[in-house]
């Protein structure tokens, strides 16, 4: 009853967002609240979906902040929450955060061993775990499936919350893996605050349009444990009055029911799910008789007006749900060509860029002024500049304020407050970002070259039969080279080994002589091992390179082949075993040898056997 009371009461309150800058994440909270009975999240339980109202969700988290202060819980203490995304997530966030308490959050999947590493890194007091998380042996843990019953005991008005400033500590993100010393990233109020209030701001804008469609449908398949998944889950939603829709895991398969189903007009995900989505389109007109028409439909559609391609393809919009209208990507680089496929269905494509030491956002795509390709323009109030490697620096209130290690903080900026990305981009005329790739994953060949792994990835994606890729650098005697590990769609068919050829053979042919793909294994596993936002984990897949490459050198001494006069040297030129003994051998294709390979070895012959004989320029 009492609930109720004030749900009511908050619905008869102004439940606009007003502009303004918040002093703390508090009043955030406060203003979520006020907007009364209009849904935040629908979530399913069991075969049925649950609403949860703004009001509801704040009354709750101000009941877990009792709860909380009763456990003897004070503000800067540490509470981890580790649990799948759900209302309860957001409840007991909030709850956290007007208590005081400084959030840790996990993802849903993470090993006991690495939670309890962690608990033990922040000194955790307490645990919220989700259904599926085993049981914490070494602290006090509460359920998230029943948060709410626990703290119905307590007043659902206000929470008193501590006077704060904009530099408390509202959480610390840890990155998921196997070290043996996890490091976190310290996370204040004004850090987060400062991206939500130049969208706050800008959003202002818009809302007149948004009563035509209200309330958008956020479909949120990122983890809420990572902050691009907080930002379209928890913070942005509601400066539109927007409801958050959360799903298990969600095929491809199903997404069309489900889209219809909750009347979805923005999908959160990351590039590797619209691929996947992608090829479902292609695949239900295959399975209409329609494909042919579908491209002709694609290439048609290039410099049309958005409307005009949204009627040339209402089978598509039909199928997934007439509200849905725009994808936002984050978690990875979005590849141009799959931005394009869906731009020329009519879809919008917001791409945004950062990561958790900027809490998020450097860049974003404005969704009516995007430019393909590009990762967006700067975000109002961040410096950023590109150095003379090309490498990203980020300076502003958006900058995290240390990494959280070994028991103690550690500076994360450099002393004039830049902050190195290790990200490499250009910049335009316009100031718009284009992504070139990890500075630390360039790989610097035996020519003293920079090859970024993404420009070889492209163009092998763009291969018929190539599911995805990923490509790092091997060592050899002068240098590193790329070495490709393809994901095919029949990975196990013999014919899969033919595609793969195929498929790095037509790469190669539209990629620079440097960047060429001479080393390659199919990946022998359903896909690739992945992080919970779905990027490929590359230092195990390296490991399995790093496998490949020692039994391949294993079954080269077996064979004898070390013996052979011109395979010794090769050996040597290019740190690989291969096989010489073939009188039809191609330098460049069946051996894998460069221009700079092949001169060295014509100069190693010569020197052997006292011959004066020049490759001409033609075949270098």
């Amino acid at each position: 009853m009492e609930l109720d009371l004030h749900l009511e009461l908050q619905t008869l309150t102004n439940n606009k967002m007003p502009a303004g800058n918040w002093k703390t994440l508090v009043e955030f909270v406060r203003e979520y609240g006020a907007r009364g009975g209009e849904i935040a999240v629908r979530q399913r339980r069991g075969y049925r979906m649950e609403s949860w109202s703004y009001a509801r969700i704040v009354a709750e988290a101000n009941r877990v902040a009792r709860e909380l202060a009763a456990r003897g819980l004070n503000q800067g203490d540490a509470v981890l929450l580790w649990g799948e995304n759900s209302a309860e997530w957001i409840i007991a966030f909030f709850g956290c955060l007007l208590r005081g308490a400084v959030v840790v959050p996990l993802d849903a999947g993470s090993s006991l061993e690495f939670a309890q590493r962690v608990s033990g890194e922040v000194g955790a007091r307490l645990v919220f775990r989700g259904a599926t998380q085993k049981e914490c042996a070494w602290g006090p843990a509460i359920a998230l499936e029943t948060v709410t019953e626990l703290a119905a005991r307590h007043d659902a008005s206000d929470y008193p919350s501590l006077e704060g400033s904009r530099q408390d500590t509202l959480e610390i993100i840890f990155t998921s893996g196997a070290t043996g010393e996890p490091r976190g990233v310290v996370i204040s109020h004004g850090n987060v605050l400062a991206n939500i209030e130049p969208l706050r701001h800008e959003i202002q804008k818009y809302l007149r349009y948004e009563k035509l469609v209200h309330p958008i449908r956020f479909l949120n398949l990122l983890p809420l444990s990572h902050v691009f998944g907080q930002m379209l889950g928890v913070f942005i939603p509601p400066l539109l009055g927007g409801t958050v829709v959360f799903m298990d895991a969600l095929r491809p398969a199903e997404f069309s029911e489900t889209m219809r189903r909750e009347r979805i007009s923005v999908v959160v995900t990351v590039p590797r799910f619209m691929e996947s989505l992608r090829r479902e389109v292609e695949r239900s007109e295959e399975r209409d008789g329609r494909m042919g028409q579908f491209r002709k439909n694609l290439s048609a559609s290039e410099k049309e007006h958005f409307l005009r391609r949204w009627w040339r393809f209402r089978r598509v919009h039909a199928r997934l749900g007439w509200k849905f209208w725009a994808f936002i990507s984050g978690g990875a680089a979005l590849p141009a060509e799959l931005e394009m496929f869906w731009s020329r269905l009519g879809y919008a494509v917001i791409q945004g860029y950062g990561m958790t030491e900027t809490t998020s956002l450097i860049s974003l795509n404005h969704p009516f002024r995007s430019s393909r390709g590009s990762i967006g323009r700067v975000f109002p109030g961040m410096e950023v500049r590109v150095d003379e490697d090309g490498e990203i620096l980020v300076r502003g209130e958006n900058v995290a304020t240390a990494y959280r290690q070994r028991g103690a903080n550690h500076s994360l900026a450099e002393r004039d407050g830049w902050f190195r990305t290790g990200d490499v981009a250009e910049k335009d005329a316009d100031g718009r970002l284009y992504f070139r790739g990890r500075k630390k994953n360039v790989i610097v060949t035996s020519a003293g070259m920079n090859v970024y792994p993404e420009d070889i990835e492209k163009a092998l994606r763009a291969q018929a039969g190539v599911r995805d890729c990923v490509v790092v650098g091997v060592a050899r005697a002068q240098g590193d080279e790329p070495y490709a590990v393809l994901l095919m769609d029949a990975n196990a068919s013999d014919a899969a080994k033919t595609h793969a050829l195929r498929a790095v053979d037509a790469a190669n042919r539209g990629l620079a002589e440097f960047q060429r793909v001479r080393q390659w294994m199919i990946w022998p596993e359903a896909d690739f091992p992945r992080t919970p936002t779905h990027k490929p984990i590359t230092p195990k897949i390296r490991e399995a390179v790093m496998r490949a490459q020692s039994a391949e050198g294993e079954n080269a001494a077996g064979n004898g082949q070390g013996n052979d006069s011109l395979s010794q040297l090769i050996a040597q030129i290019t740190g690989r075993n291969v096989a010489a003994n073939s009188p039809d051998a191609s330098l460049e294709n069946d051996l894998g040898l460069s221009s700079l390979d092949r001169v060295e070895l014509m100069s190693a012959l010569e020197e052997r056997h006292q011959l004066d004989r020049t490759e001409p320029s033609s075949r270098m």
